[in-house]
């Protein structure tokens, strides 16, 4: 979640296109920016092309990010547009990016640093970042105008999580707009940590591999800390070999490194997250390891590859070869969203388009909750409990329907709150 401040003075929370009618990009001063999430940053080298010229406001570790982030979708943009015009496959005379790897670079230099308190003075306007939990980096961000104030929560991350710390709590707003990501759901009461120990037993067991889809940017870096920890335990033998397959989730390891004290884990432990670890680089590379595991007799493995929700990225590799073979085991941590191929095959789907070719699925399925980065339901009731006092109004953004719904309920009836979910596209005035 991100906002824009525009001139006059005035809030303009945006979280897509439509949001943004009421405020033509060459008008707004500024945007601020909760975290480095392509859901949440990946616009906004967009919104540079409609004419904003403005600074971006983030933390220090959400830029370093967003370096990662932006230029890699940009790329991926790029190579698709091309790929649909050499293959025809475009429903437009010529396929575009939404941006370019040159407009990527160049919304990068907007961005701006913020005082180590997280406190800016933007003409008559106050802002504050607060530590969100969630991603390294991620703050909720309040911003007060004449007596007025307004918080947005960025994603909340959960209590317990395995790199990043509980989230702080911002101060106190006439208007709170909170995320729903989870709004409909709670989080299984499970041990991430022995819950992969035992699949891995299990798979190894049978001489299967294990393939994790994660998402690059913070998820792989869980995975990677229990993995660690399972060597360090003896659970996960070093003979083993575990392979990071995800140029992004490589240099976002890097920067979990470099950014360790917003960790909950020590600097040491940081540091050992890629101990023994085996980077994949290039694409033939990627194609080569993921048939040789599928091979009679292969060595067993553990490989995390990207995108988390198999939606694309090199992990279609190893689904392609894994999910028709029954001794490996797919497990999937964290938020699958509907629709996405993830989610179609954590449902129990037995058959899934991929490449244009459909694909037999035999191997084991698993669900890992204990990897999410997001609070629960019962977490962000947690979350605004604990404000200073409670706003006048609050708005449910940022979760599919059914769970902004749900979570309005839960607010509406526990708490007593004036709360509503705003229209796709609405301005509210306050």
């Amino acid at each position: 979640m991100s906002s824009a401040l525009s001139a006059p003075p005035a809030l303009v929370p945006h979280t897509s296109p439509a949001a943004r009618e009421g405020a033509p990009a060459q008008q707004l001063d500024a945007v601020l920016l909760s975290h480095a999430h392509l859901d949440h940053c990946g616009y906004l080298p967009a919104l540079r092309r409609q004419g904003f010229k403005g600074p971006i406001y983030a933390t220090s570790a959400t830029s370093d990010l967003c370096e990662v982030l932006l230029r890699d979708s940009a790329h991926l943009q790029e190579e698709d547009a091309r790929r649909a015009n050499r293959d025809g496959t475009s429903r437009h005379d010529k396929a575009q990016p939404l941006y370019s790897v040159r407009e990527a670079e160049a919304t990068l230099k907007q961005f701006a640093p913020l005082p180590r308190d997280g406190r800016l003075r933007l003409g008559q306007t106050d802002v504050r970042f607060t530590p969100a939990g969630h991603l390294l980096g991620a703050s909720s961000i309040h911003v007060s105008h004449s007596g007025r104030s307004l918080l947005f929560s960025g994603d909340v991350g959960r209590v317990g999580d395995l790199l990043m710390p509980t989230p702080q709590v911002p101060p106190a707003a006439d208007v709170v707009m909170i995320e729903s990501t989870y709004g409909n759901r709670l989080h299984a009461p499970e041990d991430a940590q022995a819950r992969l120990a035992q699949i891995l037993r299990n798979t190894l067991k049978r001489g299967g591999s294990v393939l994790l889809p994660s998402f690059a940017v913070g998820r792989a870096q869980a995975l990677l800390l229990v993995l660690q920890r399972l060597r360090n335990a003896g659970e996960l033998p070093l003979d083993v070999p575990i392979w990071l397959d995800s140029p992004m989730a490589e240099q976002a390891t890097e920067l979990t490194i470099k950014h360790a004290k917003l960790l909950r884990i020590s600097a040491s432990e940081a540091r050992s997250l890629t101990d023994r670890v085996h980077y994949v680089t290039k694409q033939a590379q990627s194609l080569k390891l993921a048939a040789s595991l599928a091979a009679p007799r292969a060595k067993p493995a553990v490989v995390i590859s990207a995108s988390g929700m198999a939606t694309g990225g090199r992990v279609l590799n190893y689904l392609e070869t894994l999910a028709p073979q029954p001794q490996h085991h797919i497990a999937f941590p964290g938020f699958q969203a509907g629709g996405t191929r993830g989610a179609r095959i954590v449902a129990g789907e037995r058959e899934v388009k991929i490449r244009g070719r459909w694909v037999p699925v035999n191997a084991e399925i698993s669900h890992l909750d204990g990897f999410s980065g997001h609070a629960d339901a019962d977490g962000l009731l947690q979350w605004l409990r604990a404000l200073p006092r409670p706003p006048e109004q609050v708005y449910v953004v940022h979760g599919e329907p059914a769970a902004a719904d749900a979570l309005r309920s839960r607010i509406q009836d526990e708490l007593g709150w004036a709360v509503r979910v705003p229209q796709h596209g609405e301005t509210v005035t306050w």
